[in-house]
């Protein structure tokens, strides 16, 4: 047998062996066995670099290189899933299909797992590509950390499969590998995760492979999106997956009434706790590919599948005292530190109380016996004091009045539950907690700039406010403790990228309060440049779509603090992007023509909607008026806007409407997001 045939025997075996440890559970050699194949195709490898292989076992080890993320269009959207909460809810939504397809149909039940989407791509029976789920159309290409997942396959085994499909899955971290980072973090002093789905989703975007590799995530595809599949049904298609190689949970159902559905809902509730990775719900899908095709799908979700959630959990523990943490944008948050306990699969010991409203409604008082659930929170929230057990000797809780940190009075705004802290230019949590904010991945993306870093440059003197980081410089960097040359110029590096920041994401960084990433980019396209905005009334600023009154004030407010304005002022000088790129006309077929968008779509997002008008020279307006020339209506439009638009006799029209008004004049060729090839000739479902 030649050197190449070696290595590739070697690879098969490893890659069988390793199939059946981590999604057979029956192990079929030793761990020392198995390490010794391992260590003998390395060794091969290193010997025959002309042979490598980016699938091969060997490099599930991952690589301590950094990893910038690429964004991933994806083929197929990744959509959301509608909620239900109860048996009546699940009962009208099994109704309602069976109803309109006048027929019962088979459904297919499965674990909600509670970790992170997943897409991954296979060509040619290889692992090809991996990327997460992003906005639903477009995510982050994480190839090279999920291949050092051990039960995601990196070649096929069996035969059968399409040359090119897509798997979607849910990786999540199990409750052991979850117990034991968390335990590794508080030994290193460092803040542990809050529950498993955070812990899975924070590893997989982490820059390093190798620390991904270490921390043991698991991986089950639930579904499969491609053309030529064998089966025309999810349920034997998802058991084809097994069959080459992918981990699929053994807890999937075929039921074939509404009855079978709830007794297996009823039957996992009871037995998940005994699972040893986090769930929070049953997902239930119509089975035929044909009538999910027949059913169809919102903007957002489709219309044959939905998932059940399971109520939250709760626990019984003691209220020990409560801290205040500082936020940003100076918010108070009381955290209780409770009696450690255990919830859904983790130790808690540390509750979130929200405000002092709710330290009232709820009567809570340091050494009371309080109920705890995780209802889908970061952070495990108290629901319920249990007064039969309450002390005869307890006091009512005093909520403070100054700020915990440098001990300015609190203040509360109108119309606010909580308190803040106005001191913005001198309390610490609040300047760090803007810079942070500033220079995280979806503001100004500056890479080597975590907490620790910031932290260390304002005890340093080097960083106060967001504006000093454009005055830093590598010989300041450099001299700092934990600080070497190559962690300098990767700082210095990435405040010189981020000057290429588009202007929406630069407004969002600065941190408003109340804009977010969205209202960001509606401002940014509505005034086009900063100097617009600052300049702007409370009822133009209202103009930009997502902006009310509440946000307006707060914008107001931003730009009337001097010391914001000297922050906008340096960060100007310093060639920040502080106004939006012109948009380039496929036609000026809208000029001059006003649009207001309502409702849920069909073919594309109300955000791709509006990019096509801007495209050809129309204008977006968030309300109705006198000078709104057209509304384009969707699904469960608001009835406020259909009433006025009426009564102004303005033009009602359709998404199908506006896309021919579009491609019909001038012969214009629409350039659509949305590929209407893909969904004729796809089989498979979207979840």
């Amino acid at each position: 047998m030649d050197i190449k045939s070696k290595i590739e025997e070697l690879r098969k075996k490893i890659n069988s062996h390793n199939y059946r440890y981590y999604v057979e559970n029956t192990p079929a050699i030793s761990d020392y066995d198995f390490d010794a194949l391992l260590r003998e195709l390395q060794n091969m490898e290193e010997s025959y670099p002309q042979f490598d292989d980016v699938n091969s076992p060997t490099k599930r080890v991952g690589s301590d290189k950094s990893n910038g993320f690429e964004s991933v269009k994806h083929r197929y959207p990744m959509l959301s899933l509608s909620n239900t909460y109860s048996q009546d809810e699940l009962s009208d939504f099994c109704r309602k299909i069976e109803e309109e397809l006048e027929r019962e149909v088979q459904y297919v039940c499965e674990l909600k797992f509670d970790g992170t989407a997943i897409c991954i791509i296979y060509e040619n029976g290889k692992l090809l590509k991996a990327v997460t789920r992003g906005d639903g159309s477009s995510g982050d290409d994480v190839t090279e950390n999920v291949r050092t997942i051990n039960s995601v396959p990196l070649e096929l085994i069996g035969s059968g499969y399409p040359n090119y499909f897509e798997v979607r899955g849910e990786i999540l971290m199990p409750y052991s590998s979850f117990d034991r980072l968390n335990a590794e973090r508080e030994l290193n002093d460092e803040q542990p995760f809050a529950n498993p789905r955070n812990a899975a989703a924070g590893t997989l975007k982490l820059q390093n492979s190798s620390i991904v590799a270490k921390r043991s995530l698991d991986c089950f595809i639930y579904n499969i999106l491609g053309e030529e599949l064998p089966y025309r049904n999810h349920y034997e298609n998802t058991l084809q997956l097994k069959e080459w190689g992918f981990k699929v949970s053994e807890q999937m159902k075929l039921c074939s009434s509404v009855s079978e559905v709830w007794s297996y809902v009823e039957s996992i509730d009871k037995m998940r706790v005994e699972l040893p990775y986090a769930t929070d719900g049953v997902v239930i899908k119509v089975n035929k590919y044909d009538i999910q095709k027949q059913l169809g799908s919102t903007a957002k979700a489709p219309k044959w599948s939905v998932a059940y959630k399971f109520k939250a959990e709760q626990a019984l523990t003691k209220l020990l005292s409560v801290d205040f943490q500082v936020g940003r944008t100076g918010a108070i948050t009381p955290v209780a530190n409770l009696e450690p306990v255990q919830l859904a699969g983790t130790t808690v010991k540390r509750a979130s109380l929200h405000n002092s409203d709710q330290i009232t409604l709820l009567d809570i008082r340091v050494g009371d016996m309080v109920y705890v659930e995780k209802g889908g929170e970061i952070i495990p929230k108290i629901t319920e004091v249990e007064l039969s057990m309450r002390s005869a000797g307890s006091h009512t809780f005093e909520y403070i009045t100054n700020c915990p940190e440098c001990n300015t009075p609190l203040v509360k705004f109108e119309g606010e539950a909580k308190s803040y802290c106005p001191n913005q230019g001198g309390c610490a949590p609040q300047i760090l907690g803007r810079i942070e904010h500033f220079v995280a991945r979806k503001g100004m993306n500056i890479d080597g700039l975590g907490g620790e870093t910031i932290v260390l440059l304002h005890n340093n003197g080097l960083v106060n406010n967001i504006a000093d980081l454009y005055s830093l410089h590598h010989d300041q960097l450099v001299s700092l403790p934990r600080l070497g040359a190559k962690s300098a110029d990767n700082i210095v590096k990435g405040i010189e990228n981020s000057l290429n920041i588009p202007f929406a994401r630069v407004l969002f960084a600065l941190g408003i309060r109340f804009v977010g990433e969205t209202t960001a980019k509606y401002i940014a396209s509505h005034f086009k440049n900063l100097e617009a905005i600052m300049a702007a009334s409370t009822e133009q600023l209202i103009e930009a779509d997502e902006v009310g009154s509440k946000i307006a004030e707060s914008i107001q407010e931003y730009f009337r603090d001097e010391n914001n304005l000297e922050i906008i002022r340096r960060l100007s000088a310093a060639n920040l992007q502080m106004s939006a790129e012109s948009i380039e006309l496929v036609s000026e077929n809208l000029t001059g023509k006003n649009f207001v968008i309502s409702g849920s779509f069909i073919q594309h997002s109300r955000d791709e909607l509006k990019a096509l008008i801007e495209q050809h020279g129309g204008k977006i307006l968030s309300a109705v008026s006198s000078n709104t020339n057209f509304l384009i209506a969707g699904n469960k439009i608001g009835p406020a806007k259909l009433t006025k638009a009426t009564k102004l006799n303005i033009n009602i029209i359709s998404e199908t409407e506006f896309i021919n008004m579009i491609a019909s004049t001038d012969n214009v060729k629409l350039n659509t997001i949305t590929s209407e090839n893909d969904n004729n000739v796809t089989q498979g479902s979207l979840f």
